[in-house]
């Protein structure tokens, strides 16, 4: 009986030590993405999205102005986005595929707005306010306007396309790690300006 309890004794104590000296597994990191909800450790109301929401205006201090003025005049234009960082990936012929639509942002589908009629390389646009994608090529992009207005992602409806333009793209000075678009105002009006990684778009807006 003392021999068994013995070589039980050796067995288990031989097992852990293989457990000890097994190697132990690391799950890989979570790939980084565009949308990921961070939660907040002092915020038991609601998660935090990392692509937040923004909104730029034309011309570009319209909200200093109506606040410090009281100005009543709605402005030209104004474009609401959300904002994905780049995270060390690929964006333009990686992540985002060449030819494929992008939606000019992540989350909801971008909306741009014109309060006024404005032309867009030749085009007129009436006041009204559409959803905005992009299909991407390496020397140029197509920039469409949408009635398929308040959706989710980019449920494309070519059906519902208003508008067309191709714009050229350049490379930027440096990196932009988080997708920007912002009114930068020209002689005849502003350019949209659409920048995200090494490469930027512009988008020529014409007021009279």
């Amino acid at each position: 009986m003392n021999r068994i309890l013995a070589m039980t004794a050796l067995l288990f104590l031989l097992s852990c030590n293989e457990a000890e000296n097994e190697p132990v597994a690391v799950k890989p990191p979570l790939r980084p993405d565009s949308n990921i909800i961070r939660k907040e450790p002092n915020n038991p109301y609601v998660s935090k999205d990392v692509s937040a929401m923004d909104i730029s205006y034309f011309p570009d201090d319209y909200p200093v102005l109506k606040m410090t003025r009281g100005i009543s005049n709605p402005p030209v234009a104004r474009v609401i986005y959300s904002r994905p960082h780049r995270q060390g990936r690929k964006i333009f012929g990686g992540l985002l595929k060449w030819g494929e639509p992008w939606r000019l942002g992540a989350n909801e589908a971008t909306e741009i707005e014109f309060f006024r009629s404005v032309t867009i390389q030749g085009k007129r646009v009436g006041p009204g306010r559409f959803v905005m994608y992009a299909v991407p090529q390496e020397k140029e992009w197509s920039i469409i306007l949408n009635s398929n207005t308040y959706s989710w992602g980019l449920k494309q409806d070519s059906t519902k396309n208003v508008h067309q333009f191709r714009v050229p793209v350049q490379a930027t000075p440096s990196t932009v790690e988080d997708f920007t678009m912002v009114f930068q105002r020209t002689g005849t009006g502003a350019d949209l300006v659409i920048a995200w990684e090494d490469v930027v778009a512009r988008l020529p807006i014409t007021i009279k």
